[in-house]
């Protein structure tokens, strides 16, 4: 039995988790949806640090005693999940990236994307009072889940947070995962549009070929059956 550890993306919580997890539960498996620190509703989005973030998943590993544990991570949630991997020793079992940025480490989410992209996420972390980028219906409407009925997309912005933005600022931790000796994989949306590189470059930052399954960024919302088959089928 697989222990699926469960990472969010950003501006994501834990309830993005929740619909693909009740499949894995419901297939004789552990699965844990983390809310990591600074994106709960009401947290205070300032001085969140990337490590912390990594700190956590690593705190609930342990606290909880979790073994045979399957990371799986979406989207932002590939920088806090590599961080943490390298620290859970024999507790790691693999990862599963699922339209995810798989980080070079060293190098900040904001640096890996392009520059006129860094010139807009540094503008709206210096003009916000808290150093955090709002959410937008705008990106549900048009990056997430351009698939989606209007009142599905209301919904998911409305459970939106602000996103810390010195998680899109510290330089992601290693190590390498391909040096870690646990099985990687990675799932890519067939209609996704929200990454800043094409799936298959960071796929192969971990030295893979994306696996494509059905839906938008966000397809763990709209096709959990789809998404939690292929995380099954990933091992």
């Amino acid at each position: 039995m697989a222990t699926y550890v469960m990472i969010p993306g950003a501006w994501h919580g834990g309830w993005s988790w929740v619909p693909v997890a009740k499949r894995l539960r419901a297939a004789g498996h552990q699965a844990v949806t983390l809310t990591l620190p600074g994106l709960g509703e009401g947290d205070d989005p300032r001085d969140r640090r990337l490590d912390a973030a990594a700190d956590h998943i690593v705190r609930v590993v342990e606290d909880r005693d979790l073994s045979d544990v399957v990371l799986v991570a979406h989207s932002w949630g590939g920088y806090p999940a590599n961080g943490a991997a390298g620290r859970l020793g024999g507790r790691l079992a693999g990862i599963v990236y699922y339209a995810a940025q798989v980080p070079v480490v060293g190098r900040s989410l904001i640096e890996d994307n392009p520059a006129e992209s860094q010139a807009m996420l540094q503008g709206m972390i210096d003009s916000s009072p808290t150093r955090s980028i709002a959410p937008a219906l705008e990106f549900v409407q048009h990056i997430f889940m351009q698939d989606a009925a209007p009142e599905v997309q209301q919904l998911v912005s409305d459970l939106l947070t602000p996103m810390p933005g010195d998680y899109f600022l510290d330089p992601a931790q290693g190590p390498d995962v391909t040096t870690l000796g646990v099985p990687l994989h990675y799932l890519l949306g067939d209609e996704d549009r929200a990454l800043p590189h094409p799936g298959e470059v960071f796929a192969e930052r971990a030295g893979l070929k994306p696996v494509s399954v059905p839906g938008t960024h966000n397809g763990l919302l709209t096709h959990p059956d789809d998404i939690a088959r292929a995380i099954l089928a990933a091992g």
